[in-house]
């Protein structure tokens, strides 16, 4: 470990309570790491310390972007018949290598059909790409293993996607990402197999499983 936890979370700039939500640590527990009253253990502290460096890399965004007429603007949903050559369209107007993801990689994947009016587009990209209104940068890499193509199009992979919902559910429309693990639901013989779910996001995962169960019942 080159760093210890009190300079790890100023990197994050977290206050100890924000630090012990984001990694699912007691609260007591960074307290007595940061004042030297306990160690974490060394495959623990070497862990954390690659959680931060992704999460430094890959920030999580906080809120939505609000329209800003000193911005560019992309083209309008409603000017496309369909989600993939509107997709490809801002694609073109971006201009730079994107990977899109959430909703935007749902359409991808022909999980979800979007909304007439869809004004945020989901990335992994450059920050530069910001320069456009309705864009969220979710992180600068993603791992080539996670990526998909299809027409030209780069986008995240469907267990991927999922993660991402997760991790930012609380700015996204659940109705996308419910409607299409529903869907793989009943494609998949009424099971989840094949979805691989990151242990801090179980509890979730289950709370979204339920709802894309009762989603085409309702």
């Amino acid at each position: 470990m080159n760093m210890n936890i009190r300079e790890m979370r100023a990197q994050l700039g977290d206050t100890q309570s924000e630090f012990s939500a984001r990694y699912h640590i007691p609260f007591r527990t960074v307290q007595n790491w940061e004042t030297g009253m306990r160690k974490p253990p060394e495959y623990v502290a070497d862990l954390l310390e690659q959680r931060i460096k992704e999460d430094l890399t890959n920030r999580k965004t906080l809120s939505l972007p609000k329209y800003d007429p000193q911005k560019k603007d992309l083209p309008s949903r409603s000017s496309y018949v369909g989600a993939l050559s509107w997709l490809q369209a801002v694609r073109d107007c971006i201009g730079e290598p994107v990977v899109f993801a959430l909703d935007n990689a749902l359409m991808c994947q022909g999980n979800f059909g979007g909304r007439s009016d869809e004004y945020i587009v989901w990335v992994y990209g450059d920050d530069s790409v910001m320069k456009f209104n309705g864009v969220v940068v979710l992180g600068n890499r993603i791992g080539a293993q996670n990526i998909k193509n299809r027409n030209g199009l780069l986008y995240t992979d469907f267990n991927r996607t999922v993660y991402d919902a997760l991790a930012n559910e609380n700015i996204l429309d659940m109705q996308g990402i419910t409607e299409a693990v529903s869907r793989y639901f009943y494609s998949n013989g009424d099971s989840f197999d094949g979805l691989f779910v990151a242990p801090e996001y179980q509890d979730r995962f289950e709370r979204l499983a339920s709802d894309a169960i009762e989603y085409y019942e309702n």
